[in-house]
């Protein structure tokens, strides 16, 4: 597998430059279609986008140096999907290799949203907006994110 690359620079082409305290878009990720990620009609079923997103977004923490089994383990905290918001564009197909890009916005108190896409090329497939929150592992309420962590996927 490719390794994943950090994006420290210019946006993908035909994204909106970063404004206001937005972050540059911050990492992107390779991801093959096979067989188990395709339906009947041969195309990416469309909830396997948001594994897509899943595996990007894990890869994106941890090479910014934040381990998820780390952080369970030494604060009792964990990330868990609040919201999910993707719309589908065009359909990814078996053995493409399509790019999963992650785009922070600036973090809140206990959550973040995260911009993502999928693309084969520069052809854009699907883009969603996911928010995660961070919580406590034994009750599940929501706590505030650790300095150390917004300050590893801040820009």
């Amino acid at each position: 597998m490719v390794p994943p690359r950090s994006l420290r620079s210019l946006p993908p082409e035909g994204a909106p430059a970063p404004s206001g305290g937005r972050a540059a878009p911050g990492f992107e990720f390779p991801v093959r279609v096979y067989w188990e990620d395709t339906d009947a009609g041969g195309i990416v079923f469309y909830a396997n986008y948001l594994k897509f997103f899943e595996r990007a977004r894990t890869e994106w923490l941890r090479a910014a140096g934040v381990e998820q089994h780390a952080l369970r383990e030494d604060t009792g905290l964990m990330f868990v999907v609040a919201a999910t918001s993707l719309r589908y564009v065009a359909p990814a197909r078996l053995d493409d290799l399509l790019t999963i890009t992650v785009d922070p916005e600036p973090a809140g108190r206990a959550s973040l949203v995260v911009r993502q896409r999928a693309l084969r090329g520069s052809t854009l497939l699907a883009e969603g907006e996911i928010r995660i929150g961070c919580v406590r592992a034994g009750d599940l309420k929501p706590q505030r994110l650790p300095d150390t962590v917004v300050a590893a996927i801040t820009l």
